[in-house]
C-alpha cells in the first residue's frame, strides 16, 4: 500500500500544480471549450483493483496459543461503472458512479509452532457499488487538466457468506459496507469524449466482521476493515 500511496500523492501534487497554472490560449483549449458548456454528462468507467483487509487483533489473540500470526493477503479484481457527472460551478463536480466490482482477498492463519499457514479464508466478493463523490478540478492547459476527488461509497456484497449455516467458512463478513474514498486523476479533452485515468484509495469506515464466539478464527479478531486501491479509466462525454 505504501507504493500506491506514493503514486497517489504524486498525482495530487500535479493537481496542485495544475490549479496554479495560467489559462492557455483559445486555440489550445478548443476541445475543452466544447465540453465546458455541458451542465451534466454521462459515461462509463473500467478499472483494476487490488484489495485486502485491515485487521485489529482482539485481547483473545494475545492469550490464544494456537495462532502466532493472523494477516491479510492482497487479491486483484476489476470493476465496471456508469458515470453521472453534474457540474457545480467551474471548479467542482458532483459525481455518482453506480456499478459492479469484483474483489478477491484472504486472511491467513499461521501456526505458532511450525510458522506455516494452517488455515486460510478466501473472500471472493461481488459488490454492487454506489459512490457519491465531489471532484475539484484545476485550470485547463492544452486540453488537459488535473483533479482531486473524495467522497463516500456504499457497497453490498451479493456473494457474502453472512448467512452461511455451517462453521466451515471460519469467519463471516457483513455484506454491507461504507468506505471513504480519496483519489486524483487527469482529464484529456477530445472532440467527442473526455478520457480520464484515475487513482483512488478506498478505506472502510465500519467494522464488517460478524463476530462468532464459537470460532477461534473469529475470536482472535476484534475489527475488520476493507481496504482497496483502484486504477480506473473513465470515458465521458
Amino acid at each position: 500500500m505504501k507504493k500506491e500511496l506514493g503514486i497517489l500523492f504524486s498525482l495530487l501534487f500535479f493537481v496542485n500544480f495544475g490549479a496554479n497554472a495560467q489559462r492557455s490560449g483559445t486555440r489550445s483549449l478548443m476541445n475543452f471549450s466544447h465540453h465546458k458548456l455541458k451542465p451534466y454528462y454521462f459515461g462509463i468507467s473500467l478499472g483494476y483493483n487490488k484489495s485486502d483487509m485491515l485487521l485489529k487483533k482482539s485481547d483473545y489473540f494475545v492469550k490464544e496459543s494456537k495462532y502466532l500470526v493472523v494477516e491479510p493477503s492482497k487479491g486483484v479484481g476489476f470493476h465496471v461503472q456508469m458515470i453521472v457527472n453534474l457540474k457545480l460551478g467551474n471548479d467542482f463536480d458532483l459525481r455518482v458512479l453506480p456499478g459492479f466490482s469484483f474483489a478477491d482477498k484472504k486472511i491467513d492463519y499461521y501456526n505458532n509452532l511450525s510458522g506455516k499457514i494452517v488455515k486460510d479464508k478466501r473472500f471472493e466478493a461481488v459488490y454492487i457499488d454506489v459512490p457519491f463523490l465531489v471532484r475539484y478540478k484545476s485550470q485547463p492547459y492544452n486540453d488537459m487538466r488535473a483533479y482531486a476527488i473524495t467522497g463516500i461509497k456504499y457497497t453490498y456484497d451479493v456473494n457474502s457468506n453472512s448467512k452461511a449455516r455451517n462453521n466451515q467458512d471460519l469467519i463471516k463478513i457483513s455484506p454491507h459496507d461504507f468506505q471513504f474514498e480519496v483519489g486524483a486523476g487527469l482529464q484529456f479533452f477530445f472532440p467527442y469524449f473526455i478520457f480520464s485515468p484515475e487513482l483512488k484509495i478506498s478505506t472502510g469506515i465500519g467494522n464488517v466482521l460478524l463476530y462468532d464466539n464459537e470460532l477461534k478464527e473469529s475470536k482472535v479478531l476484534e475489527k475488520v476493515l476493507t481496504n482497496l486501491f483502484s486504477i480506473s479509466f473513465h470515458f465521458e462525454g
